[in-house]
């Protein structure tokens, strides 16, 4: 895709470095981005990604050994052509649960970020990160983060600040630190403001885990999901909150909308086998507390879901994270009830085997909070554009 066609249809653009499955590229795509370029070193990730967005460059490299320049040439975008780089390093080596270990190797992915803001040059960045990042001994992983972003140039709205899921219209509770970087002489961004979204939107209460899932619970009629991660079928009434999700996709001027239920079903319904003593462990199980066994947290319909966690890849053990029990039936949710309560929509896909998906749906930045720090880069981006040309 030319810089030039980008351009033409006054849309900013953005690269997604760390880019996973991609729920940074689709909040900041909803948000009206083009996302001209996505990295990412995991192949079910690039491969999935490159399904969800065919018309950006998806690139499967190790950001350590990736030059700006090379990314820029495979896009065909110069130095300071880009609007906004985002994403998320990997955050094991800061996150609160277990060791957090300062020289851990996936850190420094954090600095190698900084090198490619100084090597692509664009107005501004966004990086997203647990908020271990901003504690103990990880603190002079962020001073040496902000010494490097200033010499290329950069500086970062201050204080940090850390943002909730929950806050943004996503049934989850998940509280992640956001930087948001500028080019110095820029306008500063500012972060999303919740209260001023629920209202520019009329949105009423949090949505719920019923408002997320309970259309859902037509699949339970389904015992081939037992054997199939595909369901084919209607849906029960959906909520408010479910009803943009199971829409088709017709925001992208001139592409075909990413349809939902198009012959090929609906991915991500696989529902696990669990033993007759694991069954009766899940069903004694009170919801909104936490299974005494296996410690896995049931939901509750009328709450909200804790942090879906991914586990971890093949390089650190392939741990599995804890997947919640459906507030009803006695198993852990699937790949799909887990992306509504991420926020994603059913038109996006993910790795067919439970393992995969829920590893990408845990890793990802739910879209609908990415949306909302998009959106306040958006405005600037395009007020300037509109100031240059009255």
């Amino acid at each position: 895709m030319k810089a030039d066609r980008l351009r033409s249809r006054k849309r900013p653009i953005g690269i997604d470095l760390f880019a996973g499955v991609g729920g940074m590229s689709l909040g900041f795509e909803q948000a009206g981005f083009d996302v001209a370029a996505a990295v990412d070193l995991d192949p079910h990730n690039v491969s999935a990604h490159r399904r969800n967005f065919p018309r950006c460059r998806t690139v499967q490299a190790d950001v350590s050994t990736l030059s700006g320049k090379s990314l820029l040439e495979q896009v065909a975008l110069s130095v300071e052509s880009v609007d906004v780089v985002f994403g998320g390093p990997p955050c094991q080596g800061f996150s609160l649960i277990g060791r957090r270990r300062i020289e851990d190797e996936r850190n420094l992915l954090f600095l190698h970020f900084a090198r490619l803001i100084r090597e692509i040059q664009p107005r501004y960045f966004v990086v997203e990160n647990v908020p271990g990042l901003m504690l103990g001994n990880c603190i002079e992983l962020l001073h040496s983060f902000k010494r490097r972003i200033r010499r290329a140039g950069y500086a970062l709205v201050e204080p940090v600040q850390i943002l909730d899921a929950t806050d943004f219209g996503v049934p989850q509770r998940r509280q992640r630190a956001f930087l948001l970087g500028f080019k110095k002489g820029l306008e500063p961004p500012r972060y999303p403001d919740p209260d001023a979204i629920r209202s520019n939107s009329g949105s009423g209460p949090m949505p719920t885990v019923w408002d997320a899932i309970g259309d859902l619970s037509v699949l339970e009629d389904c015992p081939q999901l037992l054997e199939s991660d595909r369901y084919h079928g209607k849906l029960g009434p959906p909520s408010e909150y479910a009803k943009p999700l199971r829409a088709l996709d017709t925001e992208r001027e001139g592409i075909e909308p990413r349809k939902v239920l198009n012959g090929r079903g609906l991915g991500g319904c696989l529902r696990t086998k669990h033993s007759p003593e694991t069954q009766r462990r899940f069903a004694d199980t009170t919801p909104g507390t936490s299974e005494k066994i296996s410690r896995f947290f049931r939901l509750d319909w009328a709450g909200v879901a804790h942090t879906l966690r991914a586990g971890t890849g093949p390089d650190y053990g392939s741990h599995t994270a804890a997947r919640p029990i459906h507030p009803k039936e006695p198993r852990c949710i699937t790949t799909r009830e887990a992306a509504r309560l991420h926020s994603f929509p059913d038109w996006f896909e993910f790795h067919p085997t439970k393992w995969h998906g829920f590893r990408q749906v845990g890793n990802s930045v739910p879209p609908l909070l990415a949306q909302a720090v998009a959106r306040t880069l958006f405005e600037l981006l395009t007020t300037d554009e509109r100031a240059e040309n009255a």
